[in-house]
């Protein structure tokens, strides 16, 4: 069986487009993770706040991030997809963020087959209210947990993501290959 985390190629065309492994579903609070042991997806938990995820979640393959997992990306869809499925995406923006004292950031892209992305390609193209929901869900989805804590630092535009997926392989390289 294929393990979608080490043998998957971090995408067809990195760091322009990638392959996001969705793990969580937009408009719900499962939040299931990616184990490369089984391999397969899992449900890890439910959310304990009353939100759900602003659109599909997951990671990119062959990536290690500076907070020790896989490097997490937002695919912005219209209709959610299924926790497993690969989406080649288009990285357009990047959320920094600290969870716990740890940096963990999120690369914010769009699925690079659906036209109605088009034109979005960089973080000036997301509005206002799209990057302030995105923003409310991750400053909040961990509230109720016990001890834990999370904050958006701020957005950076789609080099600067592209920057961190080459410096998420780089770290994956050094670790694993």
């Amino acid at each position: 069986m294929t393990n979608l985390w080490e043998d998957l190629e971090t995408g067809p065309d990195t760091p322009d487009v990638v392959y996001a492994v969705v793990e969580c579903l937009k408009g719900e609070r499962n939040k299931y993770e990616y184990d490369k042991d089984v391999p397969g997806v899992v449900l890890d938990r439910v959310l304990h706040s009353n939100v759900h995820y602003p659109s599909d979640y997951g990671f990119l393959p062959q990536t290690y991030y500076d907070d020790g997992d896989p490097f997490d990306i937002l695919v912005l869809v219209e209709d959610q997809t299924f926790p497993g499925c690969v989406v080649e995406a288009r990285p357009v923006a990047m959320m920094r963020m600290d969870d716990d004292g740890e940096k963990d950031d999120k690369v914010i892209a769009v699925p690079a087959e659906d036209p109605r992305y088009d034109h979005v390609t960089d973080v000036d193209d997301l509005t206002d209210q799209r990057k302030a929901e995105i923003s409310e869900f991750f400053e909040t989805y961990k509230n109720l947990e016990a001890g834990k804590q999370t904050e958006t630092l701020g957005w950076e535009n789609a080099d600067a993501a592209k920057d961190a997926i080459e410096h998420a392989v780089d770290l994956y390289e050094e670790q694993f290959a």
